[in-house]
């Protein structure tokens, strides 16, 4: 749940530009509307969003991939590029 500027600076960071479309969800909108949220308000961070990531094609979503709590294992890049090309 990162802000427009926030994503703008990890995508000239990451020298994603025209490659990667970096989306924020400064609201939790959408991850609300997904499901994908936990509430860490207790710990003065707000609603955030789940680890995740998703392939989507012309609008449809075609894999969802949810880390467990603290974990990093099905929403890196590996995994997302054999999906792409599976």
């Amino acid at each position: 749940v990162n802000d427009a500027f926030v994503m703008g600076a990890w995508g000239r960071d990451q020298k994603a530009q025209g490659v990667v479309r970096m989306m924020a969800d400064g609201s939790a909108d959408f991850a609300r509307a997904t499901g994908l949220t936990f509430d860490l308000t207790s710990k003065g961070m707000g609603v955030r969003a789940q680890r995740f990531s998703m392939l989507v094609d012309n609008g449809v979503v075609k894999t969802l991939n949810v880390e467990g709590p603290g974990k990093f294992e099905v929403s890196d890049a590996a995994t997302m590029l054999a999906q792409a090309k599976a």
